[in-house]
């Protein structure tokens, strides 16, 4: 009562004056107030917040500036104006990942959320507006120097995502960041661990995206093998999930995860009892956080089914997988498996058992994949347009695989991007987006094209996208190169369309 009386002060306080009219709202100075029984990813996104006014404006808090964050329902800061008729929230109530960002005077701005996504991505907004970039620490971008930083004064309502879970894959780590969190970030671990997914998870949240699927390759240790890691995760508001081929969030290209010579054959015709203890330990860990689930199976790491079956045996058999794991996913999370979040990736001969007649139940998301090389093979038809699950997309801007790798340069260009994701979309694709990143290091350009596409796929057309990563790197190094740095990103796609570089051997 204590906490929600001075709570209430702050409010009254700072609202009695009124809403003057005025075009911006400067930051220098000001306070980010949030109430701690908020959610770890609002405090955080405030923390940051925080930071990134300080490193712009030149100015510690300290002039009674407020800027008042919170969750709707779970900030007694919000709600109080709310409930005092000064903040509208109408337009955000019961939405997914919403957020109004209003000043209400001279002395006080508010940001408040829809759920705790929806406030932190309210915050994050008024950080990027004072230019403080996405990867300001992943890539090393100042952050310019304004101590008149600003924002425009009045109301601003977001609008839901396009696409409901956005995320990235860390796949084929080996060479870049699993040798760099070993010997540098996390030299302790000697491995990418919870200090590297916090900053995998800033990350995300920055470029408004909502969702991980972690690395998996053997010379990693497991996503679940260091227990903070999914706690750091969940402290950014971020899900979990998983590729094709770790149903239920178990990794069994891990030896700690899976062994062969300790747990047998990974072959549910022979060896169901092993692998369901195995996949009821997970959840049993896990399922108390917001996760993704991938359901059915498929052999080991990449590898198609174990057990050499016809393909009319096949599709009964991942059938009852399917079956047994939406059971444990009831038994665990105790909702409805209509109520859970989980996915069927159609990779690889995967696809030939769908398209052999497996049944998947209409409330899982199918999730649509690319050649590997940035073309869609399949997008869903009519028929599966009007499942309740919708479908998704699992893309690839790095691979490593045959015939030929691409993983040193980003060389997909974003017009194909474009082309290929929105013609999933307009198919029905509009519940989960996966973009396989490799390594995030030589995939910024590709991931912020991806997350600004699945954030507002109407933010962008044909002819518009070309220019989207030369405007963003014109932010970055001046506006008077933007012209030079378009015609290097051009002939860069050009060329690489022709033929990859890492194809030159």
């Amino acid at each position: 009562m204590k906490r929600i009386l001075i709570l209430l002060l702050v409010v009254l306080s700072a609202t009695a004056c009124g809403n003057p009219a005025g075009s911006v709202w400067r930051l220098a100075g000001s306070s980010v107030v949030t109430d701690p029984a908020d959610d770890e990813v609002v405090l955080k996104t405030a923390a940051l917040l925080q930071s990134d006014i300080e490193t712009v404006t030149g100015h510690r808090p300290g002039d009674g500036r407020r800027i008042l964050a919170g969750t709707l329902g779970r900030s007694a800061l919000i709600d109080s104006l709310v409930a005092a008729g000064k903040l509208d929230v109408r337009e955000i109530q019961g939405a997914w990942e919403r957020y109004v960002i209003q000043v209400l005077d001279e002395r006080t701005m508010a940001i408040a959320g829809s759920d705790r996504r929806g406030t932190a991505y309210g915050i994050l907004h008024v950080s990027e507006a004072i230019g403080v970039d996405p990867f300001c620490w992943w890539a090393d971008v100042p952050a310019p120097r304004n101590p008149k930083a600003a924002v425009e004064g009045g109301r601003f309502v977001s609008k839901s995502p396009s696409v409901k879970y956005r995320g990235i894959f860390i796949n084929d780590e080996d060479w870049g960041l699993k040798p760099w969190a070993a010997t540098n970030y996390e030299k302790e671990l000697g491995d990418i661990g919870p200090r590297t997914y916090d900053k995998v998870c800033e990350l995300i949240l920055r470029l408004g995206g909502n969702m991980l699927a972690p690395a998996m390759h053997e010379c990693t240790g497991a996503f679940y093998s260091h227990p903070e890691s999914k706690e750091a995760a969940d402290s950014w508001g971020i899900l979990i999930t998983t590729s094709h081929c770790e149903p239920l969030l178990l990794n069994n290209a891990a030896k700690s995860e899976w062994d062969t010579a300790r747990d047998g054959d990974w072959n549910y015709a022979t060896n169901a009892e092993t692998i369901r203890r195995k996949w009821e330990d997970r959840l049993a860990e896990a399922s108390c956080y917001e996760n993704i689930y991938t359901t059915a199976m498929r052999g080991i790491h990449d590898a198609g089914l174990r057990g050499n079956l016809p393909l009319n045996e096949r599709v009964p058999l991942l059938e009852r997988v399917i079956r047994d794991q939406r059971e444990m996913l009831q038994a665990h999370i105790g909702k409805a498996p209509e109520e859970i979040p989980q996915i069927f990736v159609p990779y690889k001969e995967t696809m030939d058992v769908y398209e052999a007649g497996l049944q998947v139940p209409e409330d899982i998301t199918i999730v649509w994949v690319d050649d590997n090389y940035g073309y869609m093979k399949r997008v869903s038809g009519p028929e599966e347009q009007q499942r309740s699950g919708g479908s998704g997309v699992y893309y690839h801007v790095s691979y490593l695989g045959a015939p030929h790798d691409y993983l040193w340069l980003n060389t997909t260009s974003p017009v194909l991007m474009y082309e290929e994701l929105t013609k999933a979309y307009r198919s029905g694709a509009d519940r989960y987006w996966l973009l396989n990143v490799g390594d995030i290091k030589p995939a910024e350009l590709a991931m912020k094209t991806f997350f600004d596409l699945a954030r507002d796929v109407e933010s962008m057309d044909i002819v518009s996208v070309r220019e989207h990563q030369a405007a963003w790197l014109a932010g970055i190094f001046g506006g008077k190169h933007r012209k030079e740095i378009q015609g290097i990103l051009d002939e860069h796609y050009r060329l690489a369309w022709i033929r990859k570089p890492e194809y030159m051997g």
